[in-house]
């Protein structure tokens, strides 16, 4: 056998056992380092959710708390006073629930946009009921007529937006322990 064959042979016999111990070992390391990245996401999954959902929860309550209080008979409570009138306690209440609206804002960050588009439109509504229920009052008659006027109306609803908006944020919530 010539020479160079058998230094090729040698070769070999060093070589595949290395390349083999060499593939192997790549392997393995590969799967370890797959797995301590996974755990890791995992770790750091549970650290956000440790974060995020204590401030999720506190957004659905304040969302809760913005459609209490904007809720018509609840402004009228707060609003109205003795002697005002009727244009008086419009402004009253466009002010308060824009007031609302602007201290909430904020909310919108930690939930759906969906839920955030339900909120925005229960708030139009009531913008909208008391506007157009404005229309048909003297801006000079007494505000207990107006009042009177808003309350009559929002008893004949069957549901309105405000508890739509409600149940919507329930809902939402309720995903977070699902």
């Amino acid at each position: 056998m010539p020479t160079w064959l058998s230094v090729l042979l040698e070769i070999l016999k060093i070589t595949i056992p290395a390349l083999i111990v060499f593939l192997t070992v790549y392997y393995l390391l590969k799967q370890y380092l797959e797995k301590q990245y996974q755990f890791r996401l995992l770790e750091f999954r549970q650290n956000q959710a440790k974060t995020t959902v204590p401030l999720r929860l506190q957004a659905y309550e304040r969302l809760s708390l913005f459609c209490e209080r904007i809720a018509i008979p609840n402004l009228l409570l707060r609003l109205r006073a003795e002697n005002q009138k009727a244009g008086a306690l419009r402004v009253a209440l466009l002010m308060a629930i824009q007031q609302e609206f602007e201290h909430n804002i904020t909310q919108q960050v930690y939930v759906s946009e969906k839920l955030w588009e339900i909120i925005k439109i229960a708030r139009n509504d009531a913008l909208t009921i008391i506007n157009g229920l404005a229309e048909k009052v003297d801006p000079q008659a007494d505000a207990a007529e107006f009042a009177n006027f808003l309350l009559n109306y929002v008893n004949s609803q069957e549901t309105s937006t405000l508890e739509k908006a409600l149940i919507a944020i329930k809902k939402e919530a309720g995903t977070l322990f699902a």
